[in-house]
């Protein structure tokens, strides 16, 4: 957004009634970079881009993005600094292999046992129904 002078005004409109209404910052998100520059220079307010530039106080990414944890598409605005799909995949097949064995352990009578649970002495758990 802010390609147009229409979209300029506009993000521009937005930014300063947020400054006047007491904001303590602003993400800019797709905003056009030369806009984003000149909003940063014209505002009190910390920024923040998403795929805005490098011209705000501060710029985030998606850390799917960069991690690599996407699989087949990359977007455009993304730079990928390691592949973690794997692993990801990796650690999903043992999370899944651990709620298996939990569940058989449960089916079978092996979870929970003695060393898992709480006892109540029998002497207590009668004077509970007691009135």
């Amino acid at each position: 957004m802010g390609k147009t002078l229409e979209q300029a005004k506009m993000i521009r409109t937005q930014v300063q009634e947020f400054e006047n209404a007491g904001a303590f910052a602003v993400e800019m998100e797709f905003v056009a970079a030369g806009l984003a520059i000149e909003i940063t220079n014209r505002t009190s307010m910390p920024t923040v881009s998403l795929r805005s530039g490098g011209g705000c106080d501060a710029q985030y990414l998606f850390s799917a993005n960069l991690l690599g944890e996407n699989r087949g598409y990359i977007p455009r605005h993304a730079k990928t600094y390691r592949s973690f799909a794997g692993e990801r995949d990796r650690l999903q097949d043992e999370r899944v292999a651990a709620y298996r064995e939990k569940f058989a352990d449960v089916t079978n009578g092996g979870f929970p046992n003695a060393n898992q649970i709480v006892n109540i002495d029998e002497d207590t758990l009668a004077k509970v129904w007691e009135t």
